[in-house]
């Protein structure tokens, strides 16, 4: 599982002027089942997404890709974790650790 932190390197009207076409691309990783929750920090200074995937190298793609990344609006913090524990609802993303 992943942790991608934006962070604006631009003026907030600057990512509100391509809020339109990040939400497509939010929403076209939904459908693909690559995010899972995803949403503005407080304060306002970036957002926060939730994604599964076991190829750091496809998530950092799909970074890169975002509209926020090629707009020049926001630098990509990704982590990496292991979630062996979850809720019940996110049971299906639940990993162990390696033996």
């Amino acid at each position: 599982m992943f942790v991608l932190e934006l962070t604006y390197t631009a003026d907030v009207a600057q990512a509100d002027a391509l809020m339109d076409a990040h939400v497509e691309w939010l929403d076209a990783q939904y459908a693909a089942g690559v995010f899972i929750a995803s949403g503005r920090k407080n304060p306002r200074d970036g957002g926060v997404i939730l994604a599964v995937g076991d190829d750091r190298a496809r998530i950092e793609e799909i970074a890169a890709a975002d509209p926020f990344s090629t707009g020049g609006v926001c630098a990509y913090r990704i982590t990496e974790f292991i979630a062996t524990k979850t809720a019940p609802e996110l049971a299906p993303y639940r990993q162990q650790l390696p033996s």
